[in-house]
This record gives structure tokens, sequence and C-alpha cells, in this order.
């Protein structure tokens, strides 16, 4: 292709509205535009690198038989009233109607329509395992688009959705797909790490994201550097909470009584310790919330220690946690500031209505005596021990990892991390195939749910990714597998010899099947050379006045020294 017919350009300067370096060449490089606050047009070299990543993603999908389909991008709002997520998913949902009032949405994923695509296909156990995918336009309305193309409304993934009669055929797609996009990332030259992840609202189990290290991340990642241990912040387990798991007839009840104390304007955790002279983690911390399906949830967890929303949330198996208000505290006969679980009548899971839904962390049963709230303005009692003095309604790890907390398997001290989620796959099981009633006929005759896998890749992500983890200062370092073109060709000078040699050379190349991109703009050395550096294909090749007078052309791999061979040697030089 020549570069004087290429639709687009490239940019001297940075955009102001670029957030990060990586953001700024995919404009300055000309390989996308911003139409509108999370919308990006992609321009042909941008395509070109997508389509290079796409033609890596039917490559290796092949490999594991894999078969490329379809899905509409608009579809039925009915189809997600069955599964639960119309109302669920919120905001990010754009929800619109057609001329004749039926309700639609605009997928923001599409395990919905493949549950109903499967509901229509599948009709025995003899048509799986099956493995469908697709590269398809999704569209969520973020809150914030940010980041160039790292979080974006409408954005193209890779999309692949595992069909099983049962668990064990699922457990095995997972680890062949999951192999699969590992070879994705490593052909694409992207350095990840794969992490234990929350399900969300896909739900399923063992969730796994594959996170390529940014200092632009969104996300925390944890991870351990002796055993290979790695979790988002999100799920992130130490040994302080989860490795303290203690059943609570075992607990020392032989512990000094509790005893009332006053502990005037003790209201937050620091004051606390600060005034009984002892550390943050010899208290107990009551955190209230309000929930849609359990009213007022109780949390309470060692002092030195952050409840993670996210944990408790699926502990409680709530859909939201809100900020109780003083009021719901108070219904309850908790005291704000000094609240306790200390004489509250406690909810039982046989008897949810019985009392306060309460959730301990393991933190505060392992602890042994603590400074507690006495739900009495002004006091807190010392002393107090989970098992002997109260109970929870159910124990589970509801803290938030700190760095240098010991690893859950290991005890090593903790790592973080800052980390962009480019995949993520899940097991989903049978939770869309029963809400949409995909179900097949098993070998005994019985009807039975399909088991679902879901599989993503962010592929205007993963391309800006791949740059922020090749580039330079002076612009992209492509690797070669997903460059836009396999050689930058460069001309200077006006004259009809060099315009000539250089179109040989051209031709030459491109009828050997070399992608070249032919810089025969009119433009000084400078930049040319600017622009060469900037677009980063693997090797320049110059023809210049100077190097035809000893018939010779000069080899530039990006990043490396400049070398001249023969013009005849130049073909043989790339295939090298």
């Amino acid at each position: 292709m020549r570069l004087s017919t290429v639709f687009g350009r490239t940019l001297r300067d940075a955009p102001t509205e670029a957030e990060n370096q990586a953001h700024q060449l995919v404009l300055r490089a000309g390989l996308a535009r911003a139409l509108l606050a999370g919308g990006y047009a992609l321009l042909p070299l941008g395509m070109r690198v997508a389509r290079r990543i796409e033609a890596i993603m039917h490559e290796e999908l092949a490999r594991i038989d894999a078969q490329e389909f379809r899905t509409p991008i608009v579809q039925a709002a009915a189809t997600w009233e069955q599964s639960g997520r119309y109302a669920a998913y919120g905001p990010a949902m754009l929800k619109l109607t057609d001329r004749s009032e039926r309700a639609l949405i605009i997928a923001p994923t599409h395990e919905e329509a493949v549950a109903d695509l499967v509901r229509r296909e599948v009709t025995s156990y003899r048509q799986m395992p099956a493995l469908i995918y697709q590269i398809h336009t999704k569209y969520r309305d973020e809150l914030r688009a940010k980041g160039g193309m790292m979080r974006m409304r409408e954005f193209t993934m890779l999309d692949a959705y595992s069909l099983d009669a049962d668990d064990a055929g699922l457990d095995a797609v997972y680890e062949r797909v999951a192999v699969a996009f590992e070879r994705i990332f490593a052909r694409c030259g992207v350095s990840y790490v794969a992490v234990e992840a929350s399900a969300g609202e896909m739900g399923g189990r063992e969730p796994r994201e594959y996170m390529a290290l940014s200092a632009n991340g969104e996300d925390t990642l944890v991870i351990c550097p002796n055993c290979g241990y790695a979790a988002n912040l999100e799920v992130a387990a130490s040994r302080i909470s989860a490795g303290a798991q203690i059943n609570a007839s075992k607990v020392d009840i032989t512990f000094e009584a509790m005893q009332e104390v006053p502990t005037p304007d003790c209201k937050t955790i620091a004051d606390l310790a600060a005034f009984m002279g002892v550390p943050e983690a010899a208290t107990a911390k009551a955190v209230f919330f309000d929930t849609p399906e359990r009213g007022l949830v109780f949390a309470v967890i060692r002092g030195d220690l952050e409840v993670n929303e996210l944990k408790l949330r699926a502990a409680a198996k709530v859909s939201a946690l809100n900020p109780a208000t003083i009021e719901q505290i108070a219904a309850v006969g908790a005291e704000p500031g000094y609240a306790s679980p200390v004489g509250l009548a406690v909810a039982t899971d046989s008897q949810p209505q019985s009392g306060v839904y309460v959730i301990a962390d393991p933190s505060v049963v392992a602890a042994g005596p603590l400074v507690a709230g006495a739900n009495h303005a002004g006091y807190h009692l010392r002393n107090v021990v989970y098992g002997r003095d109260w109970q929870a309604t159910t124990l589970a790890d509801i803290a938030t990892v700190r760095a240098g907390d010991p690893c859950v398997r290991c005890a090593t001290p903790l790592t973080f991390e800052r980390g962009v989620e480019i995949g993520h796959i899940f097991k989903l099981g049978t939770r869309f195939s029963v809400a949409l009633g995909a179900q097949y006929l098993a070998q005994d005759g019985s009807a039975r749910p399909v088991v679902m896998g879901s599989y993503g890749i962010g592929i205007e992500r993963l391309l800006q990714i791949i740059i922020e983890q090749h580039h330079d200062n002076a612009g992209i370092v492509w690797p070669a597998a997903v460059a836009p073109f396999d050689a930058h060709l460069v001309r200077l000078g006006k004259g009809a010899a060099v315009h000539s040699a250089a179109d040989a050379i051209y031709n030459e190349l491109t009828a050997a099947g070399i992608r070249v991109l032919y810089d025969d703009r009119d433009e000084s050395a400078g930049v040319k050379f600017n622009d060469a550096d900037l677009l980063g294909l693997p090797v320049r090749l110059l023809v210049s006045e100077r190097l035809l007078a000893t018939d010779e052309i000069e080899l530039k791999p990006r990043g490396g020294e400049a070398t001249r061979l023969a013009r005849t040697a130049v073909l043989a030089a790339l295939h090298a």
C-alpha cells in the first residue's frame, strides 16, 4: 500500500484527550479516531492490526475444533427477562423499542442469544460436545468511557461458547480454550498473568481473568512472588482471613469474662485502639448494609481490616449493598458508633426472619478476645469472644487483602500490581440453559439442561495493550505477527531513477507476498523517518540516490542498527 493513498494521517503531537502513552500512539499513528465518547472508528492501519489479531484467533480456535457463528447485536428483551438479567444488568444495557413497540436491547454480551439458539438447535446428547465462537460487536453504556480503547462503549470481542452434556465435558473444554487463549496472547506478543476473579453477573464457577500488567490498569492484582498465587483484589484471599476458619465449638471459652468499659468519644477504630492502648487488630469492627433481599446485614471483621463488598455480597447472597441508615441500625437494637453483635437477636439460615443477618469474618474468630461495641453510647466491651459471647449467622471470608499479607497458599507476603483485563473465561454451568429452556435428551431418555461455558477477549483493548507493551520514545514497535505491514519502504529523492528503483522493489516484494507500506510521498527525510518510527513496522527499507550509486538499499529493523545490502538481496533478507 502506498502511504500517499492511506486514509488517515499521522499526528506530530498527541491530542489533549489522550490519557496514556498507548492511547497517544493509537491516535498519533492514525490507527483510530474517537467519534464520540467511547466510540472509536478504526482507520485502515488500525483495521489491518485488528484483522491480524483476528486471524490468529481464527487459527487457534480452529486448532481446538471451534466453529464460527454469528448472533444479532439487537436482541429481544424477552430472553433477557427469562434469564433475569434484563432488570439486574443495570444502566450499562441500552434498551429500546422498535416501531411495533417490541422491547429490544443492544447486546452487552451474548449468553442469552446463545442459549436461545441452543434451545432451537440442540436436541440430543449426540450433538455435543460443541464449541462455537464469533468475533462480534458489543455495546455497554459505560458511565465513563476512558483510556482510549481500554474502556469503550462499543467494542469488538471474541466470544466463544462451549456446549456439553455434563460438568466433566465442561471442565475438559475449559482447559482447551484456556490453552488456545494463552497461545493467542503469546502470538500477539502480550505478557499477561492469569488470576482468580469474580464471576460477577455472569455467574458460574472458576472464573479466570487474563490480565496484562499495566501502570494504567483499573484492577488491582494480588500476586504471590513465591508460589504463583494470583487473584483480582475483588476476590483475593490471605491466611489472615481465609486460612483462619475455626469451628465455634472449639473456641477457648476460658478467657476472662466480658467487661463493659467507658470509652467516651471513641466512635472510630483508631480512636478506640488509642484510648484502650491496644492495636487495631485487637478490636472488632461493625459495618452495616441495607440489602434488597435480606434487609439489614451486619458485617463483623477485625478492626485493622476492611470489608470487601464483593465478597460480602456473595456471602450474603444479595444483589446489592447500600449503606444502612442510623434508623435501620437502631431498629435492630444496635448503637451507631458503638455497635456490637453481642446481645442482638441473630438470624439463622433456617429462620432468616428471627433477627439481624450477621456475617463474621474468620479473622474475628481466630483473634480470641477482642474489644467490641457494647450497643451503649460511650461504652465498649473488653474480652469479647466469638462462640462464647456471640454467634454469627454465617462465617465467610469478607476481608480485603492488603499488600504484605501472608499468601493463602504458602504464607509469603503478597504483592500488588495494576492490571488490565484482556480476557475472561467462565464455567457458566446451566444458569442460562435452564432459564431459556435449552435442554437435550440424554442417553437414558431424560431431559437435561445443556452445560455451557463462556470465553472472551476484547479486540480493541488487546490492540492497545500490545502498543502499551511494545513501544519506545519514538513510537510503536509492533510484534511481527500483528504489524499492519511487514516492511516500511522509504523513498528519498525526487529523481526518476529513485522513483523507478523504489517502485520496482515495492512491486517485487508485493508479488512475493510481503506486505509493504511504501512511503512514496514528497516529504523530507525527517518527516519520513519520524513517521516510520511512529508506525513501528518490523523493518524499514531505504532507497535513496546515494544508495543507488552503489546498487544498495538500507535495511533497518525497528529499534535495531541499519545495514546495507545489495538490492538483489532484499527479498532473501526479509525471508530470512
